[in-house]
């Protein structure tokens, strides 16, 4: 399963998942240098960043705003 940070919130980052719902995640249970915005890989028995994925989604946002105050 793949889902997105959406923010922290005591103990729990909020992520959304792919079908938009949300989930929460206990901090303890993801990589140290997690930050929002971060896509995550939900295994088994691990949690990953696809740092790939976040590049290419934070890439997508920066050309859709540049697009938006450019008219």
């Amino acid at each position: 399963m793949t889902v997105v940070v959406d923010r922290f919130e005591d103990i729990f980052a909020v992520c959304e998942c792919e079908d938009k719902t949300m989930i929460n995640i206990e901090k303890d249970k993801l990589p140290a240098d997690v930050c929002e915005g971060d896509v995550l890989v939900i295994e088994e028995d691990r949690i990953t960043i696809d740092h790939e994925e976040t590049e290419r989604r934070k890439q997508e946002i920066e050309t859709l705003m540049k697009d938006m105050w450019s008219e």
